[in-house]
């Protein structure tokens, strides 16, 4: 999910996810809670990954819908790897593609959430991330319970709050509330923004409408950097820094009470309790989503994939089951991978490693770092729903693997002395570059396919907490590792966990491009 990167320079003695950026009690006094430490640093280092759909992509979006609105796809066998390294064949796809309905505006709506995500992102610290851990195991629960856009509402309440407690505060405590409000608030957001987005998006462009997910976060992540400017002539400006966060959160309330509920929970609901007004809502759904001319089809696909079960609701256990565990345990591991690859260690050395190059300016840095970015991931989103989702994970982490080993041996190796600057920007683009490929933007949207409906919401949630956990650990011992081995040492650390991430993902996870969700579910977790 580390969907965008954020750096801010640490003071000795701090991680880099952890770092203390508010200010002490007596400053609170002394100052009137000025946070001037809040711009951030933010004016030099706020690395974006995941700038990169921009107007051209979401022209593409709307391209492709208006496309699918005048025209047939073909039906094409696929043939679905499965966990056990068998292929099987699938159901020809079934894709009526001319539709009156559009998932855009609300694919919009849930990107508010995405928003404040990268927002709240931008003041790091570890009261947010504690937050941000119980939120996304929270998340996972309302959303079966409640169902996706009730517990879009819902989030909206500490995500508003907490900006509120946080823009008012007159005490330490007060901010610290607010910020462990707003952490639970981005923790549900994580889990159920990518949720929502798969199961409303048509499989052909699924792929697409989940990397607008990323784009969102970054969105957020470049406002909280574009809103910190003024605090060098305002000190107090810090306060409605804050207060901004409450319109989002208000409008993603508002829109969710007119988006149209996920058809694909409210069908589950039907079959667990025989809520027989839940079908009708779910025929509702798909024809405000997809049009009326694919009801029949859509419903068609969700009774294949029932098969008429009727069992009770997934509990956390049922997620460690023999029948679950293999799915649960990609999903975790894709974002321990993604934490443990070394993403926020090569941004918080890339100013250093510029400099080395001659290149001093720190908007320069962030500039090249935000460059290579947006094109890394403008390329990933146009292959997304072509080449597939794993192939653009091995690819990543494959690219990852090289750049972390030039980095290094620009550092050690002094044949290389004369060139060590050149080789070392080198290997931070193309570590960047490799990134946004596939490692940054794909956990988030793959997730929600491979996972069974009856466990999805809160398999996401599991997965995310993983995410969530390992970035705050690795944050807080990431510099006294550092100090003890060497970067260098470091650097071939995580070229070793791309390697790994590259075998794993090779035997491990199963492409779900072309493919419907509940294709996968029959693939992946039969009914029993």
């Amino acid at each position: 999910m580390e969907a965008c990167i954020y750096a801010v320079k640490p003071k000795p003695g701090f991680g880099l996810q952890s770092r203390r950026l508010l200010p002490s009690t007596g400053d609170l006094r002394k100052q009137g809670f000025a946070i001037a430490g809040c711009h951030l640093r933010m004016t030099k280092r706020n690395n974006c990954l995941g700038l990169s759909l921009g107007l051209t992509s979401m022209g593409r979006v709307g391209g492709s819908i208006r496309s699918l609105s005048g025209s047939s796809a073909k039906a094409r066998s696929i043939r679905a790897q499965t966990f056990e390294g068998d292929v099987e064949d699938a159901a020809p796809a079934k894709i009526q593609v001319k539709s009156s309905g559009s998932v855009l505006p609300y694919v919009g709506v849930a990107c508010l959430g995405a928003i404040l995500f990268g927002y709240h992102l931008g003041w790091i610290v570890s009261t947010l991330l504690a937050g941000a851990t119980v939120g996304s195991f929270t998340g996972g629960s309302l959303a079966d319970k409640f169902g996706r856009t009730k517990t879009f509402m819902l989030d909206a309440i500490p995500l508003a709050v907490g900006a509120f407690l946080c823009a008012t505060a007159q005490s330490i405590e007060t901010m610290i509330i607010g910020r462990l409000l707003a952490g639970i608030g981005i923790g549900i957001s994580s889990a159920i923004v990518p949720l929502y987005i798969s199961e409303i998006s048509p499989t052909e462009i699924r792929g697409t409408l989940g990397s607008v997910n990323q784009l969102f976060i970054c969105i957020g992540i470049l406002a909280a950097l574009v809103a910190g400017l003024p605090l060098a002539g305002n000190p107090l400006w810090w306060r409605t820094m804050f207060g901004f966060a409450v319109i989002p959160s208000v409008l993603l309330a508002l829109g969710m009470a007119f988006s149209p509920e996920s058809p694909r929970w409210l069908y589950q609901r039907n079959n667990l309790y025989l809520q027989q007004g839940r079908t009708s809502e779910a025929e509702i759904s798909i024809k405000r989503l997809f049009g009326k001319e694919r009801v029949a089809e859509i419903m068609s696909d969700l009774d294949a994939a029932s098969q008429g079960s009727s069992e009770p609701e997934a509990g956390w256990f049922d997620l460690f089951s023999s029948r679950y565990w293999k799915v649960v345990s990609v999903g975790a591991a894709l974002f321990l991978f993604q934490q443990l690859a070394g993403i926020n260690a090569v941004v918080y050395y890339s100013t250093s490693v510029f400099r080395s190059a001659g290149i001093t300016s720190d908007v320069a840095c962030s500039a090249l770092v935000g460059a290579a970015n947006v094109f890394g991931t403008t390329v990933a989103s146009s292959l997304m729903d072509k080449q597939g989702r794993k192939s653009l994970l091995v690819t990543s982490f494959a690219g990852m693997a090289a750049s972390m080993l030039l980095l290094s041996l620009s550092f050690t190796w002094k044949v290389l002395a004369p060139y060590s600057g050149t080789l070392a920007v080198l290997g931070t683009v193309l570590y960047v570059l490799s990134f946004s490929l596939g490692a940054g933007p794909v956990p988030a949207l793959l997730l929600p396919e491979i996972f069974a409906s009856r466990i999805r919401a809160k398999a996401v949630a599991l997965s995310l907490g993983m995410h969530w956990i390992s970035n705050f650990v690795i944050g807080l011992y990431f510099l006294s590792v550092v100090n003890k081995f060497g970067i260098s040492t470091v650097y071939l650390g995580f070229a070793s966990v791309c390697i790994l991430a590259v075998m794993y993902i090779a035997g491990n996870v199963v492409e779900t491009k072309g493919r419907s969700l509940e294709e996968i579910e029959r693939a992946l977790s039969p009914a029993v």
